[in-house]
């Protein structure tokens, strides 16, 4: 039953993470007028994944039910759930602490991210998810 739990928030994880490059990448290739349609949701993606790659570690290593409105106390979670594994690596945290006190202004801020922002949370994203990659793996979470 974890394993498909695992599998389920792993998904959710990739696919939100695939979004985001892909619309990185599509920015590239877009008029300077159509790049605003897309800002901010290469980040939100990036937030979402991240905090995806967090419910399926924690998942994993046994915590019942992690998906909550306010992710506020997952990183202290997972941060807690790793060191009770003795599991030493803990880098990705602080990119998910950064990426969990910005879901707020991306989401539902009156005022517009600003692109450095976009591009912080992007980065921050994508090293969260190599290291939860990694992480997963080397923990050999059922269903990873």
């Amino acid at each position: 039953m974890i394993a498909i739990e695992v599998q389920s928030f792993l998904g959710r994880a990739r696919d939100f993470q695939k979004g985001m490059e892909t619309l990185v990448r599509e920015e590239v290739f877009l008029l300077s007028d159509e790049i605003a349609t897309f800002k901010h949701s290469p980040a939100l993606l990036g937030i979402h994944c991240a905090i995806s790659y967090s419910d399926a570690l924690r998942t994993g290593m046994g915590r019942g039910r992690v998906s909550l409105d306010d992710h506020s106390e997952a990183a202290d979670d997972l941060e807690s759930l790793l060191k009770s594994q003795n599991f030493e690596n803990r880098k990705g945290i602080g990119h998910f602490r950064k990426l969990l006190g910005k879901k707020g202004a991306t989401a539902y801020g009156r005022v517009a991210v600003r692109e450095g922002e976009i591009e912080e949370i992007v980065k921050h994203a994508e090293r969260f998810a190599n290291w939860a990659e990694t992480t997963g793996k080397k923990l050999k979470i059922e269903g990873w």
